[in-house]
């Protein structure tokens, strides 16, 4: 699935002089020719560094703790580490414009595939971290080591269009008979409207990194609400590249076939198609183990365990989930009855949960952050508002 790599070149250059850091000469030999152990990959404009963190890279530095020391390295936006196996306990620090941040744990990725699916690669993941432009780096892991850690750093690169991206898919009409075709408009309005959305050539996705065809669900039950964890200082520009980024990890780096999430909202309450198939079809994703069979997964971009979320951005996820349930004839502020392929809360058999839930509803996960959750009983009656408004399921 793996771009072909350009010749390989030194991600690492150097290391700070810490008495807990391995010395110079033992990371001379990163990336260079004949390593498999780091890798440089570009495609679609965006730079994708995986760097193995083996014994040689990874020291112990106390007792139950590893560290890599500072480390010079390449240019990145994005950061991530990945590994097989139960998770380890995770902490960073990166370094841009000249300055060293704070430690910040990395919280293990709870989104993706239903296990055994045929885009479960067993690979598992952190929450990817979205920062200033960063070119250093330094990790600590805490308790156990996992023998095939892995640190991801990825460059989107920029495009034209970032800075100006607009919907690009217009808002369909309420009286449509079928918003993804050319019949007529309906006089008397049937259901809740799509809402305008920005489309995946909006964004930048590549498809080369796509693998298979879309699977589709035979039904719509449930809306599941996530965050994307990765940060809140972002701008309008920067959106289009934090969905390549993750994008790019998601397929690249932990092997799914596309970008997990159906849907992603940013803070501006803009909606971004995230996975292929068509924004109005039952697209199966890869975004809530155990219950992506049935559902749609929509992320909205950045941490809500502390901070806030904007009333644009709980708009459109109010406008997205009243077209996406109204269309199966669901309930918004009700429960529905679904199947489990098993996950970590709730194991293989039917549930009752909420039709738009959030993903610690399903999961053991703090997502999509408590400020979030928090707005969940506002969405629900909002949503069936909006759906009964246009004549669809209240």
């Amino acid at each position: 699935m793996s771009s072909p790599p350009l010749p390989r070149r030194t991600l690492v250059t150097r290391a700070a002089a810490l008495s807990t850091v391995p010395a110079i000469g033992a990371l001379a030999g990163w990336g260079a020719p004949g390593s498999a152990a780091a890798e440089t990959t570009r495609s679609g404009g965006v730079a994708s560094h995986e760097i193995a963190l083996g014994t040689q890279r990874l020291q112990r530095s106390g007792a139950g703790r590893w560290a890599t020391g500072r480390l010079d390295t390449a240019s990145y936006r994005m950061l991530a580490l990945t590994w097989t196996g139960r998770p380890p306990g995770l902490r960073v620090r990166t370094r841009s414009g000249g300055r060293w941040s704070s430690w910040q744990a990395l919280r293990v990725l709870h989104d993706g595939p239903d296990t055994g699916s045929r885009e479960d690669a067993g690979r598992r993941g952190t929450d990817p971290l979205w920062l200033p432009e960063a070119d250093g780096v330094e990790v600590l892991v805490v308790g156990r080591r996992p023998g095939d850690l892995r640190l991801v750093l990825i460059d989107p690169g920029s495009r034209p269009g970032d800075a100006r991206a607009r919907a690009s898919i217009p808002g369909g009409r309420s009286g449509a008979a079928q918003e993804d075709s050319d019949e007529p408009a309906r006089k008397k309005p049937r259901r809740s409207p799509r809402p305008r959305l920005l489309s995946r050539k909006d964004w930048g996705a590549d498809g080369s990194w796509r693998d298979g065809k879309p699977v589709m669900c035979r039904t719509i039950q449930q809306v599941h609400v996530h965050h994307t964890a990765s940060g809140n200082d972002y701008s309008r520009g920067d959106v289009p590249a934090m969905i390549r980024s993750m994008y790019r990890y998601h397929t690249q780096s932990l092997g799914w076939s596309d970008i997990g999430y159906n849907f992603l909202v940013d803070k501006f309450g803009r909606t971004w198609v995230g996975r292929a198939g068509g924004p109005g079809k039952p697209v199966r994703g890869a975004h809530t183990l155990g219950f992506n069979n049935t559902s749609v997964g929509v992320a909205v971009i950045g941490n809500f365990e502390t901070s806030g979320v904007s009333g644009k951005a709980v708009t459109a996820v109010v406008k997205l989930a009243a077209w996406k349930l109204d269309k199966y004839g669901r309930r918004p502020s009700g429960r529905v009855r679904v199947y489990s392929t098993g996950s970590d809360k709730h194991p293989k058999g039917w549930v009752r949960l909420r039709v738009i839930d959030g993903h610690r509803d399903t999961n053991d996960t703090a997502c999509p952050g408590q400020s979030l959750y928090k707005k969940l009983p506002a969405i629900r009656r909002r949503t069936r508002k909006r759906a009964k408004r246009y004549g669809g399921t209240g």
